[in-house]
């Protein structure tokens, strides 16, 4: 009933990016089921729900015991996981790590349904940070990540060889084996510790950076001589995001049984899903981040 609360500043300052706070969180229980945790409801009764009863959606006050969007779609896809990947939505870095299945992501972050190597991998990449901060807004000069610009526009690699994908997979795991290593003997968060990084500190993790960065454009089929090539990525990203939205490309990079001659719809301006979500969480009103689907862009559009 009482679970850890990861804050977008867990993420990017805390040297094991851990929950600092801790919630009360009744799910989706009905208001006779949440009378089981009599202490946790006289808190929610004292402090949630005069603010509740003044609130002008009906759900809002006749509910005032569950989150205002309890995001069910979120719960269900990160209940069978033994992991999940959260970001902090603000920030200077784009900043990723892995959470445990029983915290509450805040309405700081970002969740992604992923628990496996390569997936952390492709979001840890150059190429996904720089398809970021393309298509991101940015606030006082630090990125603002936007999952309906940012995420669903990114075209993931499609397909990927096992053993190209567990390229990936591996050196994902031994960089962030490294940055944890790094992070917990200095007891320096993420922030602090690319920070130093940029100065010319842990050239071991800058090295495995660079690894991981060479084995994501293996997978795109992309030379390794642009794996830091931000421009360049970017080009290439926004090809191979209209090849997909234009119906030239099969797309089904989170659908592995799909057969590969099933392709995007050729209507023109709309995102189309597969089954990759990204949520950005809250307690407050917010529509749930839809389902990934490539949406067509252009420079400058």
């Amino acid at each position: 009933m009482v679970r850890p609360y990861l804050t977008a500043n867990d993420i990017t300052e805390d040297p094991v990016q851990a929950p600092s706070r801790w919630v009360i969180d009744f799910g989706l229980r009905s208001l006779e089921e949440a009378l089981a945790f009599p202490e946790a409801l006289d808190v929610a009764r004292r402090l949630v729900k005069p603010e509740r009863e003044r609130n002008n959606r009906k759900a809002y006050r006749e509910k005032w015991w569950l989150f205002a969007e309890p995001r069910t779609a979120m719960r269900s896809a990160l209940a069978p996981l033994c992991r999940y990947a959260a970001m902090a939505r603000h920030g200077k870095r784009l900043s990723i790590a892995w959470a445990e299945p029983w915290t509450l992501a805040s309405d700081a972050t970002n969740v992604y349904a992923f628990e496996d190597d390569y997936s952390m991998g492709v979001l840890l990449a150059r190429a996904h940070d720089a398809w970021a901060w393309a298509r991101s807004s940015t606030l006082k000069g630090d990125l603002r990540y936007t999952p309906s610009t940012a995420f669903m526009t990114f075209p993931f690699p499609d397909p990927v060889p096992p053993e190209v994908r567990a390229r990936v997979a591996t050196a994902s795991s031994a960089l962030y084996a490294q940055r944890s290593e790094l992070c917990a003997e200095h007891q320096i968060g993420l922030t602090k510790l690319y920070n130093l990084m940029d100065e010319g500190a842990f050239t071991d993790l800058k090295a495995l950076h660079l690894a991981l960065d060479r084995a994501v454009v293996a997978a795109y089929g992309w030379p390794e001589s642009i794996a830091q090539d931000g421009a360049e990525l970017v080009r290439l990203l926004t090809e191979r995001n209209q090849e997909i939205t234009e119906g030239r490309r099969p797309y089904a990079p989170f659908c592995p049984d799909v057969v590969a001659t099933q392709t995007r719809s050729r209507a023109p301006a709309r995102s189309h899903s597969t089954t990759a979500t990204v949520w950005r969480t809250t307690t407050r009103a917010c529509s749930i981040v839809a389902r990934f689907g490539s949406v067509p862009w252009r420079p400058g559009s």
